[in-house]
């Protein structure tokens, strides 16, 4: 299938060919048609398979630019979904003169206040800012005609159920209603029978939940060597664009401040940092000013980063889920990615079942050593010689240094000086600076009833090491966890009860309350 076959409106078909695409992605060419035709719809899909268009371009297509009132509201868990989201939907409908807002914490809600009143068809916004604008009376939702809930079990995991609800509270009761969600809990089952009316539920099969695209290696190691053998890997491998991914927020910035130390061009984000330095960091990355973003699994939820080639899972994820949005950052646009894990030897249980969801088993792989990695970092620096020397505008600033390279070439022979200057450009691996990782208790695995567990889990799979490529839930961390300070519970169901709004519901209430369709092989 085709976007011109979608019965897309002109401008918004003209914006997708001008942005280069041409064949919608499953999820999108499965929900586009039944949003178009109004229906309310759960679309269940990993990150990373094109949902925001999927609800973007319906949404944006009945949007009637002449009426300058807000028709479309989009609730996002983090804030870089939500300028992300905000980015796409803005793309997509320029042509057609869509004005879209996105509000979040961390940033002036006067300067949000005040670019809400200058006009917004469609607003992308967190649950706690967006519950400060209507208790500020700055956001208006009357004319709401869409309701979007993007990566709704991550706002469930964030603690942002309450929230969401009193949210929907305020939104018309005719509206049309989109919820996309990676997995489908039985809370998120519940929203779809309270609030929406009789969805019909679309969900991706799970073989499509990784790519062929992506090599996936694991590396067995002790915790206190996991830094120097990734950075050996990635000397080695010599990767133009990665994302490592850190347990926690502490694990970030350590990794970053280690990266950083041993010549490498990384930053971090994570929850704690101001959204003006998270947003600089990600424009780095996305113009090429950085090789490395170090994120947490919250921070980087979402994420649209075109050109990554490696991801690192430098902590192997709490859930399996989060290991298929890790490794979804790369493979991307037909193009081939590799994905590593480092596992300490009492977490190998692990690999079983995160392999159990993504169908796809990956293959051990042998830490580099230090000598390889001097080679490798060698090579490169011979291959940036010879490229320098080719380059005329480099060639041409030779001139300046004519005499004192004379007086140096009549002091010192031509191979003393070419060893000076390959010191100066290849670090020794035996001046390398110690980097200090501070030690985290590995995941506690737990023994159960599917075959997996403790050590007789896959503990023997660190014979596979020899070549050189050759259902858990610990307790989640919530980084990132709120963008706003938590109100009672007694001033939420006030707030909730204000204007005697109740939560809209219909005869879908049923257990079985909408219809699933489910994407088969492709």
């Amino acid at each position: 299938m085709k976007f011109t076959e979608l019965n897309l409106s002109d401008d918004i078909l003209a914006a997708v060919v001008t942005a280069g695409f041409t064949e919608p992605s499953p999820i999108q060419e499965m929900t586009i048609p039944l949003a178009l035709e109004g229906k309310d719809v759960i679309g269940q899909a990993q990150t990373g398979t094109g949902k925001t268009a999927a609800f973007g371009l319906p949404t944006l297509n009945k949007i009637d630019t002449s009426r300058n009132v807000i028709q479309a509201l989009v609730i996002a868990p983090t804030r870089e979904l939500a300028v992300q989201s905000q980015e796409e939907l803005f793309r997509f409908g320029r042509e057609k003169g869509v004005k879209v807002r996105s509000v979040y914490g961390g940033s002036s809600i006067e300067k949000q206040i005040k670019a809400l009143r200058s006009g917004a068809h469609i607003v992308v916004g967190t649950p706690g800012r967006l519950l400060d604008l209507i208790k500020r009376k700055a956001l208006k939702l009357d004319h709401v005609e869409t309701l979007i809930l993007d990566e709704a079990d991550e706002m469930l995991n964030m603690g942002f159920l309450e929230d969401i609800e009193a949210i929907i509270s305020r939104v018309p009761e005719s509206r049309q209603t989109l919820l996309f969600s990676a997995t489908m809990p039985e809370p998120i089952k519940q929203i779809g029978i309270k609030f929406m009316k009789e969805p019909e539920h679309v969900k991706i099969a799970a073989k499509e939940l990784t790519t062929d695209l992506v090599d996936q290696y694991y590396v067995r190691v002790k915790e206190q060597d996991k830094f120097d053998t990734m950075t050996r890997l990635m000397d080695v491998d010599q990767p133009e664009l990665s994302i490592v991914f850190g347990r926690t927020k502490r694990r970030v910035d350590e990794l970053t401040r280690g990266l950083k130390l041993r010549g490498f061009r990384a930053e971090g984000i994570h929850g704690d940092l101001d959204q003006g330095k998270r947003l600089r960091v990600l424009r780095d990355f996305k113009n090429d000013n950085l090789d490395i973003l170090v994120a947490t699994d919250v921070a980087a939820r979402g994420l649209d980063i075109s050109g990554v080639t490696h991801v690192y899972n430098y902590d192997i994820p709490q859930d399996p889920e989060s290991y298929v949005h890790r490794i979804g950052r790369t493979g991307r646009a037909g193009k081939h990615g590799q994905s590593i894990t480092f596992v300490s030897p009492n977490e190998m249980g692990y690999l079983s079942i995160i392999e159990n969801l993504t169908k796809k088993r990956m293959k051990g792989l042998k830490p580099a050593t230090a000598e390889e990695a001097f080679q490798a970092k060698k090579k490169v620096a011979l291959k940036k010689i010879e490229r320098d020397f080719a380059d005329d505008n480099i060639r041409s600033n030779f001139d300046k240094f004519k005499g004192d390279a004379v007086k140096l070439a009549a002091e010192f022979s031509p191979e003393e000086l070419a060893l000076y200057i390959l010191t100066l450009t290849v670090q020794d691996p035996a001046t390398l600076p110690d980097v200090e990782i501070a030690r985290e208790k590995p995941l506690p695995f737990k023994p159960s009833g599917n075959g997996f567990g403790g050590k007789g889990g896959r503990g023997n799979r660190g014979r596979d090491n020899d070549r050189r490529r050759g259902s858990y839930r610990g307790d989640r961390n919530r980084d990132d966890r709120r963008d706003f300070k938590r109100k009672s519970n007694k001033n939420r169901k006030d707030f909730e009860n204000k204007d005697n709004k109740r939560p809209h519901r219909t005869s879908s209430e049923k257990k079985n309350g909408f219809v699933i369709r489910n994407k088969g092989e492709r």
